[in-house]
């Protein structure tokens, strides 16, 4: 399938931008601000509902402030970001307007999405929007967002936006050609990857190595976005977005970025919720036995094969489940606390009574709760989880 038809067949495409596209030296590229309007107006003649997500906030406030300055303290990216976030805002408002699109602010953090009623009530609003024809602008909340700022994070925004809205495609727009096999700035012989049909542990080690690469999030960001977008049977294109007509080239097939397949396996909206965006609260560690029965047999988690419990939990909680050796089988929602868990670890159903008083479950995680990974892909997921 070439970007052509991955577009064509996707209803509702998300697209994201990075700072470095966006800004330079002096601040906002409002020739790429108005280029990338007359793009993504051209994407939703053809029939597509599209979300922007962007950055640049930061970038923009700190050269508005000085030219050339560059932000370093949590404090002054946070200050940076508010006087940013409003010149970015009203420079979309500008471009769009000749096209006759209304366009929405909406800024989010990790906490927005981590928890379940509000990322619910996240993708109300949106829907609204795209049903009135509004074009949602999305940015991280950096004046509030620690570890947000740190990490570089509309990458995984973008992600987690994709499969919130049911999405069949995520554009990330950068300022390389895509993701390449191995950093340009030390090999000028790095070559593009047009197509990556399965992420594996490889590519992730490859992309970890080269930080910064690509804009503030790295190669690895974008490799992560990929995954987690591919997950909810979403494809996933990584281009240059300083390159004038880029969407109108994709749109048109030409074979521009590097083009990612959806998993094979693809989780619910709800499980990839669970899966990648819910605050994990603690970890149950489980016996050999219980691995095969998990990963192999989509069962249930019994408390006859958790032998430990870590951190402290209220039933409900998201957590992690870790087989021998330290491996992450999964995550789930877990239906009893840590501190019942402690008490009935390693015993059989019938037997969760007697010790309580009480059972409210048989089952400690059930598998409509659970999401449980391929043991092959471990070592991405485990990288994921880490983020």
């Amino acid at each position: 399938m070439n970007r052509a038809e991955v577009i064509k067949d996707s209803g509702r495409v998300v697209v994201k931008v990075g700072s470095g596209v966006l800004t330079g030296p002096q601040g906002l590229d409002t020739h790429r601000v108005a280029d990338l309007a007359g793009q993504i107006s051209r994407l939703r003649a053809h029939g597509r509902q599209v979300v922007l997500v962007s950055s640049g906030a930061i970038a923009s406030g700190a050269a508005h402030l000085r030219p050339g300055f560059t932000p370093s303290s949590i404090p002054e990216k946070q200050a940076a970001a508010a006087m940013g976030q409003a010149r970015l805002v009203q420079a979309y408002e500008d471009a769009f307007a000749p096209h006759g699109i209304k366009v929405a602010q909406v800024l989010l953090t990790g906490g927005d999405l981590r928890r379940r009623k509000r990322y619910l009530n996240a993708r109300n609003t949106l829907i609204t929007l795209l049903g009135w024809g509004v074009l949602p602008i999305i940015n991280e909340n950096d004046t509030v967002a620690v570890a947000e700022i740190k990490l570089g994070d509309n990458d995984n925004l973008a992600a987690t936006l994709t499969n919130l809205l049911g999405g069949g495609l995520l554009i990330n727009l950068t300022n390389v050609d895509g993701i390449m096999d191995a950093d340009p700035r030390d090999n000028p012989q790095a070559k593009r990857i047009p197509l990556v049909e399965k992420i594996t542990p490889d590519l992730l080690k490859a992309a970890s190595s080269l930080p910064g690469a690509v804009g503030r999030g790295g190669i690895l960001s974008k490799v992560k976005a990929a995954y987690k977008a591919g997950r909810c049977g979403a494809y996933t294109i990584v281009a240059n977005g300083t390159c004038d007509g880029i969407l109108d080239q994709l749109t048109a097939g030409e074979d521009r970025g590097t083009l990612f397949l959806p998993h094979a396996e693809r989780l619910t909206r709800r499980k990839a919720w669970i899966a990648f965006d819910s605050d994990a609260a603690g970890e149950l560690v489980v016996d050999e036995g219980a691995v095969r029965p998990l990963c192999e047999g989509g069962k249930s988690l019994l408390a006859a094969g958790i032998r430990q419990v870590r951190g402290d939990f209220l039933g409900g909680a998201a957590v992690r489940v870790v087989g021998p050796g330290e491996v992450v089988l999964g995550v789930g929602l877990t239906n009893y606390s840590s501190e019942e868990l402690g008490l009935i670890k390693g015993l059989r159903s019938q037997e969760i009574e007697s010790r309580l008083g009480y059972k409210d479950y048989d089952e400690v995680i059930h598998r409509d709760n659970l999401v449980v990974f391929d043991l092959e892909d471990e070592e991405s997921v485990a990288c994921l989880l880490s983020s």
